[in-house]
């Protein structure tokens, strides 16, 4: 089987990199930014990842089918990463407009986080990842894994070490107009140095683009892929958790925990780094279909960095937390990316990196930020930040959120089990 080109993989880490240090911020300091901003309310906060997580499953779904219809990903690169990084940019700018009602200016960090996403995920999630599978095969998805697991890390850590020394020095605008101007010249250079895979071809439904659209939603695609669609419940159920606590970590450490922008950056950078060494010897395991083990062992060590970093009263025990935490995170997503990039069929790619959103993001990110609203309006403290009065997250989003990730455990069996079955026949 062939091997991916030194080129592809030089493109895979830069467009990679860009679009997860992109996300990084849209997670992270979005949220940050509109605590101290706008107002620290965490209903905007919800409303604001679950109708970006709509906006970017819909964006997956509509330009994959095209992308798989027309035979061409390259396109949708381009232009996605040029508009991703420019709403970014434009993001930062609600902080100047004369808007006195909360109410609105939570409206308008809605609506134009929504179209950040949107073009995030025409790039990135439904165009980049598609052409990623395209061009590497069974015999190299783990490296492939690890390069995702590892990317949105090394993101996490240049975004928190970087940006919380920027945002420190020179305030929010002044970071995301940096990060934007990056994703959108990267976005131009992909016009000059992507090509498409060779064996990408244009697959289009005879009855038209509606059709093909909604073909993915039939009961009969389920039951032909069932083992794809079980590892998709897997990473819903792990991602529903890991939402709870993830769009507030900053917020956690800045204003519960009393750090720094500069010195929270530090303590998710460092600790997470030695995380992403880990994706070189779990891609062995991984290509030799070890994936049940490999994801059992990861959620116990995920778990147990929670339950640290709920308990953390030190920056050690905090570290150490993180490391855990970041370790059984990273291995689990390299797993399960490897995992269902095998299992698409190769004429419906694009198609199922939307099936991928649904159970990655749209619900996850719905779900997991509504259970956190609650859990800030009952056990947070009320405090002031930037001169409003609010609700400050405590420890029991980790607390809660390790609960929910043991229950990753129930979809992790029959999904092995039919692996198992499929290997057997084969």
């Amino acid at each position: 089987m062939e091997k991916i080109s030194k080129k592809n993989w030089t493109l895979i880490w830069i467009l990679g990199l860009a679009g997860q240090l992109c996300w990084n911020v849209e997670n992270a300091w979005f949220n940050s930014f509109v605590y101290e901003k706008i107002a620290p309310n965490p209903s905007i906060i919800s409303w604001m990842v679950g109708v970006s997580a709509t906006a970017t499953t819909f964006a997956t779904f509509f330009i994959g089918t095209l992308g798989d219809r027309i035979g061409k990903r390259k396109p949708f690169i381009a232009v996605g990463y040029i508009l991703w990084g420019a709403f970014t940019i434009f993001f930062g700018v609600t902080e100047f407009l004369p808007i006195n009602s909360i109410f609105a200016a939570g409206c308008f960090v809605v609506g134009l986080d929504a179209i950040m996403s949107f073009f995030g995920s025409v790039g990135y999630d439904s165009a980049f990842s598609a052409w990623t599978t395209d061009i590497s095969n069974e015999s190299n998805r783990g490296q492939i894994g690890g390069a995702f697991a590892a990317m949105p890390v090394l993101a996490t850590i240049f975004g928190s070490v970087v940006s919380g020394i920027i945002i420190d020095a020179y305030d929010f605008f002044a970071f995301f107009t940096l990060i934007g101007s990056i994703v959108s010249i990267i976005g131009i250079l992909s016009i000059f140095t992507l090509k498409d895979a060779e064996t990408l071809r244009a697959k289009k439904d005879p009855m038209g683009f509606w059709h093909q659209f909604f073909s993915v939603f039939h009961f009969k695609t389920v039951q032909k892929n069932k083992e794809l669609f079980w590892v998709f419940v897997i990473m819903m159920v792990y991602f529903i958790g890991f939402n709870v606590y993830f769009p507030y970590i900053t917020i956690y450490f800045v204003n519960y925990l009393g750090l720094d922008f500069a010195m929270t950056g530090m303590v998710q950078g460092v600790s997470l780094l030695a995380a992403v060494l880990l994706t070189i010897p779990a891609a062995k395991f991984i290509n030799r279909g070890k994936n049940f083990y490999v994801i059992g062992g990861a959620l116990i060590i995920n778990i147990t960095g929670l339950i640290i970093i709920s308990l953390s009263d030190t920056l050690l025990i905090l570290g150490l937390g993180m490391l855990l935490s970041g370790i059984g995170y990273v291995v689990i997503l390299q797993t399960l990316t490897a995992w269902f990039k095998n299992l698409y069929p190769e004429e419906q790619r694009g198609q199922f990196e939307g099936i991928k959103q649904i159970f990655f993001v749209c619900i996850p990110m719905i779900v997991g930020p509504a259970i956190s609203n609650i859990i800030i309006s009952k056990y947070g403290l009320d405090g002031v930040v930037n001169g409003e009065e609010g609700r400050i997250p405590t420890e029991m989003l980790f607390v809660v959120a390790a609960i929910l990730t043991v229950l990753t455990f129930l979809p992790l069996i029959p999904a092995e089990r039919i692996r198992a079955m499929r290997n057997r026949k084969v």
